[in-house]
């Protein structure tokens, strides 16, 4: 089935109910205008018109897999996510001091809906960065916001978020998910997570999970629940990939729907345990997660307009 993107409405209601004239009034929003809007969407809907849509059906027959620990995303979805991300699309309405483009999230939102319209089980991947990014932007340190926000917001590594188990289902009160602190100021974290959305895969070159879990000694409920980066791959002090971190991916997810989109298990910690840098504690922590999960899902967060 081909996708035909509705770039004429997206425009109109840009223009007419979005005001994009007022926001490129906006400081740093200058080159933000009706313009710069049509450019951009016209760009997105070649790709997702000529890329993306033609992979749907094929993301339906063959499926991501997995093989002792390793998952394969279905056929040309590495390669449509290469064309993404050299196209800097991950990066269109992320701040330009970490290499994106800095456009404002009413043209980027844009860009999402025809993702989502032409490949949901694509779109998923760079929504989930897109989560971690504005997490990262609202509540990380200076330190951990410079080793991973250029890399994720050039698509180069992506990002996942970590809430559920399976004794909890949605009841984050009932989180097992352990961080134990080390003397260096990272954590051990150490659980399972389940319905882990491209949680792992062979499109990027690492992946940077963010993860609820339970300090050791912290109170029981959502007060004592605290927020960690857990990378596939630890970072190098020269910003290269290091040692794989202590986080597998022990099966995928048999679903209906979104075939393509590998939903993973994610066990931390199983040797000896997964290495975490703290974003936010207790209460902070959840907002800040529900806050990548309100980015992830709508498009929106506190960064940008």
């Amino acid at each position: 089935m081909s996708y035909i993107a509705p770039v004429k409405d997206m425009l109109f209601n840009i223009e007419h109910l979005a005001g994009i004239d007022q926001i490129a009034q906006l400081p740093g929003m200058e080159d933000a205008g009706l313009e710069t809007a049509q450019a951009v969407l016209e760009e997105a809907a070649k790709f997702c018109e000529g890329v993306l849509a033609p992979l749907n059906w094929e993301g339906d027959k063959n499926p991501s897999t997995w093989k002792d620990g390793v998952v394969t995303a279905a056929p040309g979805f590495k390669d449509a996510f290469k064309q993404y991300t050299e196209a800097g699309w991950q990066g269109l309405q992320h701040p330009i001091d970490f290499g994106g483009q800095g456009l404002p999230k009413t043209i980027g939102s844009a860009m999402g809906e025809m993702q989502n319209a032409a490949n949901l089980s694509f779109a998923l991947c760079p929504l989930l960065t897109d989560g971690a990014i504005e997490a990262l932007l609202t509540a990380g340190s200076p330190e951990l916001n410079a080793i991973y926000l250029e890399k994720l917001v050039s698509g180069e590594w992506t990002g996942t978020m970590n809430l559920t188990e399976p004794q909890a289902g949605s009841d984050l009160a009932a989180v097992r998910t352990r961080a134990e602190p080390q003397a260096d100021g990272s954590y051990k974290v150490a659980g399972t997570k389940i319905y882990i959305t491209w949680g792992e895969h062979d499109m990027a070159d690492n992946i940077i999970h963010l993860v609820l879990a339970r300090v050791t000694g912290a109170p029981e409920g959502v007060k004592g629940i605290s927020l960690f980066v857990v990378p596939k791959f630890l970072v190098n002090a020269d910003g290269s990939l290091g040692a794989r971190n202590d986080v597998h991916c022990v099966s995928i997810e048999h679903k209906m729907g979104i075939k393509a989109s590998p939903t993973a298990v994610l066990q931390f910690g199983d040797h000896g345990g997964a290495v975490g840098y703290l974003v936010g504690q207790e209460n902070r922590g959840l907002e800040y997660m529900f806050i990548m999960m309100n980015a992830a899902r709508y498009g929106v967060g506190v960064q940008g307009i």
